[in-house]
């Protein structure tokens, strides 16, 4: 294993980055990490405390500094890094998976870390890193495919008492044991003490493995618990599993991050669906701990409460954002709480101890599967309040038509489909899923703001069509796609599929018109803040612009975005993610834009906000481009 690469880095630099890690301003050590975890803080917040950046002066924000990452040679990858600061040092990952440590002042590299030794990484999404101390012993905890590593934070070398010679397989402690298994970890773990609480990534097709939630010793790499999200023989939740599920299906992963409650050292999780996404013959039942909110005893992993989002999931709506642990304000009491966002368009808020739900939820019937052998859940849980923040229905009316052709077409295939609205199954006949596998909320996450108890959340409504096939149909479309040079869009599905299963051959793209058009009528994409006290919505708005799409003298259509928002004391709320490539600012009270720019690619990424030596930033990961496929980092500042 390669160590890291010090690039063109001084003696000078290095003497610079020891005075900033072990000098800087210790009267102003909290204010040096308030982003110093994932997501800003343990409970995911997304917030900054900081004001020096605020509504009266945004608009003078200017470019501070770049960093240009260079260890990807051809072709652009996705830049999805959360960036986390410590002392005024920045540490981040790449879309290559390379970790990186910069001078969060200046954006000179410190140092650099290749987990594969010069070799190509196979292109998985990495959101960031985990900081961990422990006296003078201090590590960045990151991931590269399927291992967990262990970095010193001053030069970024392995450590070798860490697992084995400074990482651990987490192929290792799954179900089976091969080295074929597939596991990564799209989100970073979390730290309770001397514990990393991991999720993971596992494939979304049949034979995946568990997701497992495990936590492992920073010092030594040692797995300490495990946490089976399918539960194991004699284990509670069992029973609402087909006899034996546990030894063939898969998923019930937490890809999305966790937060910690440390006061009451609880671990709160969102764990996505099981697999195969869209045909459950092969797991009847309800599925615990798929699709739930989960709390967990972060010592030990003993289950403390869980709420499940979806029965026997068949339209893939993992939770897809870590929950939020807020405090409410009722009838002029503080209740610490869980909001979690659905890809439904759903906010469910709990009670932190006891999970029983802050607002009405009901119980309500939903149309059956017609697909053979399938059984679906005659009910779903539903939120009385608060409203949906997507839209989760679509009529005839709402199809779009940017020629006769092109809603002719739309029209057709609308009238030709199975749709019954939120949770119609899957069907032989095609089925129409609104909001889609990528609709409603994101991985971006919301951002809670403790000064107004506002939520604010992005949203997408961006439809899929479902298209099921039957297993020896996926075969022979592979096959044929091969033989042309085509590549497919079942992936790896169809090479695990036998005649007698089902798979969906068209999920995880938004439906469009045959010239490329958005199928149903703007917004796109809005930005909402929810007032969690009340559970009423204070503004909503669209966010992004399709100027190609836009109507004269309507309003912006919004567009599709991943990144999630982030809130400042400063009365500000940032965001990035859309097609149109800006970064935005607006007032966290009225929704009002007050600053944009245009960065150089698309940043589908959260930013971050930190500072150093009493100056305020605001950063973010920014994608490739032509002349840079690695991509950067860029960070904004008052002149």
């Amino acid at each position: 294993m390669k160590k890291r690469k010090l690039g063109t880095q001084t003696l000078g630099s290095l003497a610079l980055f020891a005075s900033i890690f072990f000098g800087a301003c210790k009267k102003d050590h909290q204010n040096d990490r308030t982003w110093s975890v994932y997501k800003a803080d343990a409970k995911s917040s997304n917030y900054s405390p900081l004001d020096q950046i605020n509504i009266s002066n945004v608009s003078h924000l200017k470019p501070a500094w770049t960093f240009a990452m260079k260890d990807n040679a051809a072709g652009t990858r996705p830049s999805q890094c959360n960036p986390i600061i410590v002392d005024g040092v920045m540490y981040a990952t790449s879309g290559s998976q390379r970790a990186y440590a910069v001078n969060a002042e200046t954006g000179e590299q410190l140092w650099s870390f290749d987990p594969f030794d010069g070799k190509e990484s196979g292109g998985e999404v990495n959101r960031g890193l985990t900081y961990w101390e422990s006296g003078d012993d201090k590590r960045i905890l990151f991931t590269a495919n399927n291992n967990l590593f262990a970095l010193d934070v001053h030069m970024g070398e392995l450590i070798p008492s860490f697992g084995s010679a400074g990482k651990v397989d987490m192929r290792i402690g799954l179900r089976d044991t091969s080295e074929d298994i597939y596991v990564s970890s799209t989100s970073p773990g979390i730290i309770y003490n001397d514990l990393i609480i991991m999720g993971c990534r596992v494939p979304d097709v049949y034979g995946a493995q568990p997701g497992y939630i495990r936590a492992y010793n920073c010092f030594t790499g040692k797995l300490v618990w495990t946490f089976h999200t399918v539960p194991l023989p004699g284990e509670p939740g069992y029973e609402t599993w087909s006899k034996d599920a546990c030894k063939v299906v898969g998923g019930v992963n937490n890809w999305a991050g966790m937060s910690l409650d440390k006061k009451r050292g609880m671990v709160f999780l969102a764990l996505g669906s099981p697999s195969y996404d869209f045909y459950g013959t092969d797991r009847k039942g309800e599925n615990l701990y798929g699709n739930c909110v989960l709390a967990l005893n972060a010592a030990t992993g003993k289950h403390v409460w869980h709420f499940q989002t979806v029965h026997h999931d068949l339209w893939d709506y993992d939770l897809p954002a870590p929950p939020n642990l807020v405090t409410l304000k009722r009838d002029g009491k503080d209740i610490d709480a869980v909001a979690q966002i659905t890809k439904q368009g759903f906010v469910f808020v709990f009670d932190r101890e006891t999970g029983e739900p802050m607002f009405p939820i009901e119980e309500r019937k939903v149309p059956a599967s017609n697909l053979p052998g399938e059984h679906s859940s005659p009910t779903q849980p539903f939120p009385v309040k608060p409203r949906p923040f997507a839209r989760q229905w679509v009529t005839e009316a709402d199809l779009t038509n940017y020629s006769d052709a092109d809603h002719d077409s739309l029209v057709k295939k609308f009238r030709s489909m199975r749709y019954e609205g939120l949770f119609t199954p899957p069907d032989l006949k095609g089925t129409l899923q609104l909001p889609g596998t990528r609709g409603g909320g994101e991985w971006g996450g919301a951002a809670f703001d403790p000064a107004t108890n506002f939520l604010y959340i992005k949203s997408n409504d961006a439809p899929d069509l479902i298209t099921i096939i039957k297993g020896d149909q996926a075969k022979a479309s592979s096959e044929s796609a091969s033989k042309s040079g085509q590549s497919s869009q079942l992936g790896t599905i169809e090479r695990n599929a036998h005649a007698d299963q089902y798979l969906n051959s068209t999920g995880y793209k938004t439906w469009k018109d045959p010239g490329g058009n958005p199928a149903i009528q703007p917004p796109w994409g809005t930005l909402h803040a929810l007032n969690l006290s009340t559970g009423e919505y204070e503004w909503q708005i669209p966010l992004g612009n399709d100027k190609a799409r836009q109507v004269k003298g309507a309003p912006e259509t919004g567009q599709e975005g991943k990144a999630g928002p982030i809130v400042t004391a400063g009365g500000l709320v940032f965001i990035s993610g859309t097609d149109d490539k800006k970064l935005r600012a607006f007032d966290k009270s009225t929704g009002k834009l007050l600053w944009k720019t245009t960065l150089p690619a698309l940043a589908n990424a959260t930013a971050c906000s930190y500072q150093v030596k009493g100056k305020q930033f605001v950063a973010l990961s920014v994608g490739g481009t032509s002349e840079n496929p690695s991509g950067f980092i860029m960070a904004f500042a008052l002149p």
